[in-house]
């Protein structure tokens, strides 16, 4: 259904830095894609296992900020997996938020989860299904 997700940063070397490190736990292991769109702003397309993650500066020129209400989860392969992408995220500049990584019953569902905002402030989640 969708073909990429873009962010808005503020900072689009700490931005790199940051989804280098974080995505790489996810099997990552290419740099991301540099462009310039054609207003002469920097992007970073983090491409893996048919997905694209872009990193933008904002083509107004307005500061990058983040929407009230909006996750992007990234499926990870275990719980495990779940802590290391947390751990690593907060090592790179993220902050947890909600609780400690753990198990959580939605909707009949039972996952595994971890929420974080990245350094520019959008909320991330990793995600691993437990049981339904």
């Amino acid at each position: 259904m969708f073909n990429h997700v873009m962010l808005g940063t503020n900072d689009i070397e700490r931005a790199g830095r940051f989804y280098t490190a974080v995505l790489a736990v996810l099997g990552l292991d290419t740099p991301p894609a540099r462009s310039t769109s054609n207003s002469g702003h920097q992007r970073l397309f983090f491409r893996h296992d048919g997905n694209t993650l872009g990193i933008s500066q904002p083509i107004d020129d307005a500061p990058a900020t983040v929407a009230n209400g909006s996750t992007l989860a990234f499926k990870c392969a275990s719980p495990e997996l779940v802590r290391v992408f947390h751990d690593t995220a907060v090592r790179n500049g993220a902050i947890s938020i909600e609780d400690p990584p753990g198990p959580r019953r939605l909707g009949g569902m039972t996952y595994f989860l971890a929420y974080v905002r990245d350094p520019d402030g959008h909320k991330l989640c990793a995600i691993h299904r437990l049981q339904g």
